[in-house]
């Protein structure tokens, strides 16, 4: 994947920075795979704003992306690579030998007509989906299940990946894409390579409209409101602020915010690095 800038021949040229869309192979989704999306703008069942800062955007259909990987020892053919406006990464189309198709995320590096599986016994390539008791130490893996069969929940987003670290009795140890290193089951599943869409955190929208068209409204800083609105609000003239906070009072930068009790806390190897 690579990067495309502009010519600064317009306010909004001079610092976007977005993707060359090279690895699309095609503008239009597979209909059987289409969903409904509707959107609320922020607002609850009464119309009252419950969520700041939404609203607007492009009118999306939403892709049924396979997390599950289910479909067990039954190869599948890469038919296309495509936009999905509901994630940052790349999504695949597979057409399987029964004649099913499914999207699935892409992982980087995936080709078209590339064969893909998933299951046990199968080998550790790009795109095949395997059982943490069957992945070879050190590789790089995306799309980790928590818990066996509940589908993918961790390293989805572009560009993102965890490694398998060792294995302990029934559990295997992987490091996380934030630096954790954590206990998962064996019978969990995982999908080999890394999240398509690398560059992504490199990109720069360049002016407030691309924003608007992702749905996203202006963000307004808590230290310009009223005392009413924010702690963090009030004063005269262009005051600090004070101890950095959101709105609710929780301090900012570095508070730590995990519950002490949280039952999952005795899978965590090594917590993450600040």
């Amino acid at each position: 994947m690579a990067l495309k800038k502009f010519k600064p021949t317009t306010p909004g040229q001079r610092f976007k920075i977005i993707s060359t869309f090279d690895e699309i192979t095609s503008s239009t989704p597979e209909k059987s795979l289409l969903a409904p999306k509707s959107k609320s703008g922020g607002r609850n069942n009464t119309g009252k704003m419950t969520m700041r800062y939404l609203g607007g955007g492009h009118k999306q259909a939403y892709r049924i992306v396979d997390f599950k990987r289910e479909k067990d020892n039954i190869p599948a053919l890469v038919k296309t690579i495509e936009y999905d406006p509901n994630r940052t990464a790349r999504i695949a189309l597979l057409n399987y030998a029964d004649g099913e198709k499914r999207y699935i995320i892409a992982p980087h590096g995936l080709k078209i007509g590339q064969k893909i599986e998933s299951g046990k016994g199968i080998s550790p390539e790009i795109g095949n989906t395997l059982y943490l008791s069957e992945i070879p130490f050190g590789t790089i893996i995306h799309n980790l299940e928590l818990r066996p069969g509940q589908g993918a929940k961790l390293a989805r987003s572009a560009g993102s990946y965890a490694q398998l670290m060792s294995r302990d009795s029934k559990y295997a140890i992987v490091r996380m894409p934030s630096g954790e290193t954590r206990m998962i089951l064996q019978a969990c599943k995982a999908t080999i390579g890394m999240v398509s869409n690398i560059d992504h955190s490199l990109e720069v929208s360049g002016k407030a409209g691309r924003n608007r068209w992702l749905g996203r409204r202006p963000r307004v800083r808590g230290v310009v409101m009223n005392p009413v609105d924010h702690p963090m609000g009030g004063g005269e003239g262009r005051a600090t602020g004070g101890h950095p906070r959101s709105r609710n009072g929780m301090p900012a930068k570095g508070y730590k915010t995990r519950s002490k009790k949280k039952d999952s806390n005795k899978y965590i190897v090594e917590r993450r690095k600040k």
